[in-house]
């Protein structure tokens, strides 16, 4: 037999013991935050959606962040919550892509789960971080498994890297496609297939994960 709560009950047993804790939902949307909050409130779980969560992961016992992750500030709010001395766990929510995913869980968070993911799925995925398990869709751990392996190869050259780091300290594409021989226009393709290469959509991104890679 199935608990509502989504593990086995062991045979004779009326019903299950679920490890509750209480449970921090940040995203964008109220009515996702709501939705969330709804379907974990109904496993026993305290619930709250709008408090800081770098305050909030500082109160005594065990605590879940379930952190949306869409824009950059976001991922710095994840590094920052997994930079925190504490018990408390964070559950990266994410709208597709397995690179995030990997990104997301290299940051420290303890588990991955779709943004899209049905009630059932989420209820799931928290029980089982909060019972010290990594839950995560088997496409980020095969890459995760993957990019294990193949750590010291980068996905971009040292030229490409130098370009990385000339953004970084401020030059501007235009003066970057005139010291490296191309156009303007031509720099910038060139950099959208570096950033596609690095898993990311944005320079910002691209250079946060440089960064964190201590390519530079």
């Amino acid at each position: 037999m199935i608990c509502r709560c989504g593990r086995r009950m062991a045979a004779g047993k009326e019903r299950c013991v679920t490890v509750v804790a209480p449970i921090l939902v940040v995203d964008p949307l109220p009515l996702y935050r709501r939705g969330v909050a709804a379907v974990l409130a109904a496993a026993g779980h305290p619930v709250e959606t709008h408090a800081d969560p770098l305050a909030w992961v500082r109160q005594p016992g065990d605590v879940v962040v379930l952190l949306t992750l869409l824009v950059e500030h976001d991922w710095d709010v994840l590094r920052r919550l997994c930079a925190l001395a504490g018990a408390h766990v964070v559950i990266a929510v994410l709208d597709g892509g397995t690179t995030a995913g990997v990104r997301a869980l290299r940051l420290g968070a303890r588990s991955v789960v779709p943004r899209a993911a049905t009630g059932e799925v989420l209820r799931r995925a928290v029980v089982g971080t909060i019972e010290g398990q990594a839950v995560m869709p088997a496409a980020v751990a095969a890459e995760l498994v993957a990019g294990d392996r193949s750590d010291t190869v980068r996905p971009v050259s040292t030229e490409e890297v130098a370009w990385l780091r000339q953004l970084a300290a401020g030059v501007t594409v235009g003066r970057l496609a005139s010291a490296a021989g191309y156009s303007e226009r031509a720099m910038f393709r060139l950099l959208r297939g570096v950033y596609r290469r690095m898993g990311v959509r944005t320079r910002i991104e691209a250079i946060m994960l440089a960064r964190e890679s201590d390519w530079f």
